[in-house]
């Protein structure tokens, strides 16, 4: 049998270049996973997610899917893979998130969250058995256990016992997930999920039960949600000395692709973040020179190719003018345009940081590329 994570070559330092082994197909890590979240990449087709971004595996949310089609519709159509038409590998996370940005309509107890629906208002709860039970639904090749995850800035003491709650919960998603078979005929790995906020001493602890419960993958969570950059990496860096090397870690809601490229140099394998199509709905453009607002008029009259870098279609098709004029005109097709590239390039960014980790020069690329895709053009 094939394992499910195979390093191929670690770099002077802590970046690793490796493969995830799913029966859906095989990722090559380090990768960036597109965020899907209602069964949709948004602005974007299946076909392009595939044949032009060059996606290897995409994010599902178990809180939206759950609201909406609802389980009952994902179970009659197969599951998520069937629903959508994606045959690539699918990661779902556990809910967890969503229900801590719902802080204004949610009580959290032992037994796991009520919230609010923020589509009708009515009222659910999600605990842990119920977390692994949607997210068996939706039959996500990579499913997280259910955690929750605390703001910043967050007292220690509030980290410390939602922490230790994170903990408990995980014992009950393993044990769920034990007894109750995959329904759709295809392997599903549980990754839990390492909290503590930016208290050091709590990273620690965390890591370490995260490590002994013996899954497949480990994920870091509650990062990247207000804290400095250096924070964020400085609790990456301690994080990953503890979890076990041979097995990908995923560090969640990542981020700018300077963010990417610093956590791949940390030892993290998986990343996934919004911010390349929300940004791209915001005619904010990544590219290997810089970052571009496509609403700025000195692109009025530039009929150039939209990125003579860029891996896309729509880099070659479209000049940086036309782009310009659907967002100041308000045209959907801007929004699609952007998306496409920014995913393309995300795509791009991890694949050129996987050459040269195999390459042994990662640290020295990294190091003259991260001020140059910071700049504004």
């Amino acid at each position: 049998m094939q394992k499910f994570f195979n390093i191929e070559k670690t770099s002077e330092g802590k970046a690793r270049a490796g493969e995830i082994t799913t029966d859906h197909g095989t990722i090559q890590t380090p990768i960036f996973m597109p965020v899907g979240t209602v069964a949709s990449v948004k602005t974007v087709h299946q076909r392009e997610l595939k044949e032009d971004i060059k996606a290897q595996i995409i994010l599902g949310n178990t809180y939206h899917l759950y609201l909406r089609p609802g389980m009952e519709t994902m179970q009659e159509a197969g599951g998520l893979h069937k629903f959508m038409n994606w045959d690539l590998p699918i990661l779902t996370d556990s809910g967890g998130f969503q229900v801590f940005s719902l802080a204004s309509s949610r009580k959290m107890t032992e037994e796991g969250a009520r919230f609010k629906s923020h589509i009708d208002g009515s009222y659910h709860m999600f605990s842990p058995e119920k977390s692994m039970e949607i997210q068996r639904q939706i039959g996500a090749d990579i499913f997280m256990a259910f955690d929750e995850c605390v703001a910043y800035p967050c007292e220690y003491n509030q980290a410390k016992t939602s922490m230790e709650l994170t903990h408990r919960w995980l014992k009950r998603c393993i044990e769920w997930t034990e007894n109750n078979p995959e329904l759709y005929g295809h392997k599903q790995r549980l990754f839990p999920i390492v909290q503590g906020s930016t208290y050091s001493d709590l990273r620690k602890i965390s890591a370490e039960v995260i490590a002994e419960a013996g899954a497949e993958g480990n994920a870091i969570g509650g990062l990247s949600v207000g804290e400095p950059e250096e924070e964020m990496y400085r609790i990456t860096d301690e994080v990953t000395d503890i979890l076990p090397k041979e097995k990908p870690r995923y560090l969640m809601g990542v981020g700018t692709p300077w963010n990417i490229l610093e956590s791949i140099g940390l030892g993290i394998d998986m990343m996934d973040c919004v911010m390349p199509t929300r940004n791209a709905r915001n005619a904010m453009l990544f590219t290997w020179k810089g970052v571009m607002n496509m609403k700025n008029e000195k692109w009025k009259k530039d009929f150039s190719p939209l990125d003579e870098f860029g891996t896309s279609f729509v880099d070659r098709e479209y000049s940086k003018s036309y782009v310009r004029h659907l967002f100041v005109s308000k045209e959907y097709l801007g929004k699609q345009i952007a998306s496409i590239h920014n995913l393309a390039f995300y795509l791009d960014l991890v694949k050129v940081a996987r050459e040269h980790i195999i390459a042994g020069d990662f640290y020295e690329w990294k190091k003259s590329v991260v001020p140059v895709l910071r700049q504004r053009l």
